[in-house]
């Protein structure tokens, strides 16, 4: 008996109006001919979106998306040849979700091939700008022509798919739904309950036709996956003890046979006696990371990211591509123009001086972990997955590789893991992404306080510090999310110089604890991508869970207090000098520590500036910084006048190639403070 929804309006992009620009033919089962994109054509759009976003300066990705393309091109060519024949639009039939998020762009240059949901070559050089919908990650909120379910976080897609397939089921709807997915995504926590729950609900009739696409190639963001991690091959092997009918195609990149496993396995999901289970296919494609370019596929990280720093290095990148082929005009104007742009002079600068040095706060991190094993032989013991080349914690599990886990892409088990360890006397760092290790780790943290297990915790690209990949990649409710659970401490790093001594001490704190026999505070450590000064005052002393006073310049009369976390120091302290100007006096405030106010240093700071304060933070508005120090200051009745909190609105985020465009669009810089700063 089926179940009628609600009416929900599809606005995903319809059928192809128009010829492929590049395509191969495939033969069909039938005897026939169909075209699909050319995945080589594929390969240079991805190329040249790479290229236009690294010239704007974000992060971009070739690996995946290269190793997906014949099988990207081969389902959306059998997607449209079936509602053709059909007369019918290809969502209707179909339901397509991408789990592989980095391979987004690869569908966007299948898209643009076509010409559908409006893209073309020049929208494509928009990839990752703030300008564009074409997000780091597929964005349904952003760009629902062409994206249903929003990717990103690895291994979301496939638990979401089946919740589609789910719903075929009970609406006694035609729809196969398709998800594709790397081995690296089968690595998170989600995707392995999908993988067992789809053939589970499938015997039981409680699930439509499904076919799950892998692209298997052995390679993870930081290597190779059986040699940093675990193999993934027991795992897939095992699919078919689960309940999934498992094809695995040798040869991933040889078109015509995937196009013809999809064929074939979309006719067996379909042609299934009515009232009799579905069994689930597992099209298990053997790929290779980086696919088209020898460099790329022989990297360890198979070309995770983009390799290419300049555009005058493209020339013999796309001829590789084309395997000695002419390179089609249009891809050879397009090359032509990010040549151009990259040599245009800079333009004049007016500031004079030498550039102020800059650096990650990671080497803080890193420093401070070095050295607690290097000098006071501390059992840090290091437990990643997969982005500990981006956390910090790299330069030292090259130093101490035996004190080090790499448990794959599975943040949920990560913070599980360091209970384990942290209960035997160990110290545990874990990291990841402020994202992931927040909403996947949350469980986990309060798992480790019931348990006594606590850790120590490293996360970055808080908030808009990710701004290329988007809004999926965007930590903006970490301290709400961490906040609350006892015995956890928060700290937003400002720069390298408080990196360095803040884990320092809270490594000999929890060493100290251990040594009376108490159970020591887990204390997370969020931090930015991008690079700050080394340090924003060199008198400062950074004592943890105390606030530090980046600047005072006050003024007799008018004066205001300007607190502000993490990554946008240097806002609050280029609006200091824009109110000294504007005869209003100032005191910057570093809170250190998010969700135990150093209140002295707070009401004491607030006394000098007449009760009047501004929160500066890459947060949401709600639950973060700004609430902490609110009820703090209500509890502790400490007199305030006037008040203005600067974050994130009740909204997400998007791309951009630099943070500081996502801070200006959404007035929370310099700017934003000298305005909230008049209206006192």
């Amino acid at each position: 008996m089926s179940i009628t929804p609600l009416t929900v309006q599809n606005k995903l992009h319809g059928n192809p109006t128009s010829e492929l620009l590049w395509s191969q033919p495939v033969k069909t089962r039938a005897g026939g001919t169909t075209k699909v994109a050319c995945p080589v054509a594929s390969r240079a759009m991805i190329a040249l979106m790479d290229m236009a976003a690294v010239q704007g300066g974000a992060a971009s990705h070739f690996g995946g998306p290269s190793a997906f393309a014949e099988i990207m091109s081969s389902a959306f060519g059998y997607f449209f040849a079936m509602s053709k024949e059909q007369n019918k639009q290809w969502h209707q039939l179909f339901h397509f979700v991408n789990d592989a998020g980095h391979c987004e762009n690869g569908l966007y240059a299948i898209k643009a091939n076509y010409r559908l949901a409006g893209l073309s070559l020049e929208s494509l050089n928009q990839f990752r700008s703030v300008e564009s919908v074409l997000t780091g990650h597929g964005e349904a909120h952003l760009f629902p022509e062409g994206v249903y379910i929003s990717n990103g976080p690895l291994g979301s897609g496939l638990p979401q798919a089946q919740g589609l397939a789910m719903a075929e089921a009970m609406a006694a709807q035609p729809r196969v739904t398709y998800a594709a997915i790397s081995d690296g995504g089968c690595m998170e926590g989600e995707a392995r309950e999908a993988l067992a729950a789809i053939p589970g609900l499938a015997q039981n009739k409680r699930l439509g036709p499904f076919v799950l696409l892998i692209s298997d190639n052995n390679t993870k963001l930081s290597g190779r996956i059986d040699q940093d991690s675990f193999s993934m091959q027991p795992t897939f092997t095992s699919l078919e003890a689960l309940g999934w009918n498992v094809q695995k195609i040798e040869n991933g990149h040889d078109l015509q046979k995937v196009f013809s496993a999809i064929e074939a396995a979309d006719e067996q999901v379909r042609s299934a006696p009515a009232n009799t289970p579905i069994k689930p296919i597992a099209l298990w494609f053997k790929t290779i990371k980086g696919k088209g370019v020898l460099k790329t596929e022989q990297s360890a990280s198979g070309g995770h990211g983009f390799p290419l720093k300049k555009a005058d290095e493209l020339p013999p990148f796309l001829q590789e591509i084309f395997q000695g082929q002419t390179v089609p005009a249009p891809f050879t104007e397009w090359m032509n123009r990010l040549i151009a742009q990259e040599n245009k002079p800079p333009a004049s600068s007016s500031s004079g001086g030498a550039p102020l040095k800059k650096e990650k706060i990671q080497d803080g991190v890193a420093k401070a972990l070095i050295e607690a094993v290097e000098k006071n032989h501390y059992p840090v013991i290091s437990v990643s997955a997969d982005l500990q080349g981006s956390t910090g914690v790299e330069s030292f599990r090259k130093k101490f590789p035996q004190n080090t886990f790499d448990i794959g892409v599975a943040e949920a088990n990560m913070v599980s893991v360091g209970i384990g360890l942290s209960k035997q006397g160990y110290i545990p760092v874990v990291d990841t992404f402020a994202q992931f290790g927040v909403t996947k780790g949350a469980l986990p943290f309060i798992m480790s306080g019931l348990s006594e297990g606590p850790m120590i915790g490293v996360f970055s690209h808080t908030g808009f510090q990710d701004a290329a990949d988007g809004a999926s990649h965007q930590a903006l409710s970490y301290i709400s999310m961490l906040g609350s659970i006892p015995n956890v401490d928060l700290y937003c790093l400002t720069c390298s110089t408080e990196a360095y001594a803040l884990v320092s001490q809270a490594v000999e704190k929890f060493v100290q604890a251990r040594a009376k026999n108490q159970v020591p505070r887990t204390s997370i450590f969020f931090l930015g991508r991008e690079t700050f000064p080394p340090s924003f005052n060199p008198q400062l002393k950074y004592e943890i869970g105390k606030a530090q006073i980046l600047s005072e310049q006050l003024q007799d009369a008018k004066n205001v207090l300007i607190a502000v976390s993490g990554s946008l120091v240097t806002y609050a302290l280029k609006a200091q000098e824009e109110l000294k100007n504007k005869g209003i006096g100032s005191i910057v405030i570093n809170p250190s520590i998010m969700n135990h106010i150093d209140i002295a240093t707070l009401k004491a700071a607030l006394e000098k500036t007449n009760g009047n304060i501004i929160t500066l933070e890459d947060h949401r508005q709600v639950g973060g910084m700004s609430s902490y120090i609110s009820q703090a200051l209500l509890e502790n009745k400490v007199a305030v006048k006037n008040f203005v909190s600067l974050g994130v609105a009740e909204h997400f985020g998007r791309s951009a190639y630099k943070a500081d465009e996502l801070y200006r669009a959404n007035n929370m810089d310099d700017k934003a403070i000298v305005k909230a700063a008049l209206t006192f």
